[in-house]
């Protein structure tokens, strides 16, 4: 189990940390709104776009435990993954803090995400941060020493049978404060492929600018 104050060395030269895996994965239901343990779309009524969110990368490598897909909060998949459409969003992690008793996410589990920079749908379904304080270490508190950023969220790229070295250059060139819009439209454009790296390919780099008519 990875521990934030010895991070690993990834994305952007950036410590990586490791996402805290829950004995039998709990139930996100705890102090969860029901239709975010439930997966039920908003369909964007409910949508908001910040500019201020510092965004990571992590894979199989570098998870918690290393090689694995483990996640903590599992609501649409059991393991890590998923493509980036609307219907089958990918895994990704935020800080969270322990400091009440209960294991409260930044972003509650559920969360659809849209990140315009990688044109993929996110779901959040795992934290960032192990150990038994984990609102100590930095994706629950570090947000704010890149930019103006005041959220950090680590999202899924995959990458298994690729080259350590190609999936961790993916990570720097997806890393970085960008756009993200939350409890998004389902109409947004998706590139295609199955997730950030797919087919040999690093699917990053489209911007923070959404596109689309």
């Amino acid at each position: 189990m990875n521990n934030p104050a010895a991070p690993i060395s990834g994305a952007n030269g950036k410590p990586r940390l490791g996402r805290y895996a829950q004995a039998a994965a709990v139930s996100c239901c705890v102090a969860l709104a029901a239709n975010a343990c439930t997966g039920t779309p908003s369909h964007g009524d409910d949508e908001s776009s910040r500019t201020d969110v510092f965004v990571t990368a992590y894979t199989w490598f570098d998870n918690t435990p290393p090689g694995s897909t483990v996640i903590s909060h599992p609501v649409l998949h059991k393991e890590a993954g998923g493509q980036g459409t609307y219907a089958d969003p990918v895994t990704i992690a935020v800080g969270h803090s322990r400091k009440t008793g209960e294991d409260v996410l930044d972003v509650p589990a559920g969360t659809r995400i849209y990140l315009p920079n990688v044109r993929r749908y996110f779901i959040v379904e795992d934290t960032c941060g192990d150990g038994p304080k984990p609102e100590e270490g930095p994706c629950h508190t570090g947000a704010g020493k890149y930019g103006d950023a005041t959220l950090w969220m680590d999202m899924w790229i995959g990458g298994k049978g690729e080259p350590q070295s190609f999936v961790r250059n993916c990570a720097r060139k997806a890393t970085g404060v960008t756009t993200a819009i939350f409890n998004p439209k389902d109409s947004y454009p998706v590139a295609a492929g199955q997730g950030i790296i797919h087919d040999g390919n690093c699917d990053t780099g489209y911007g923070s600018k959404v596109a689309g008519p």
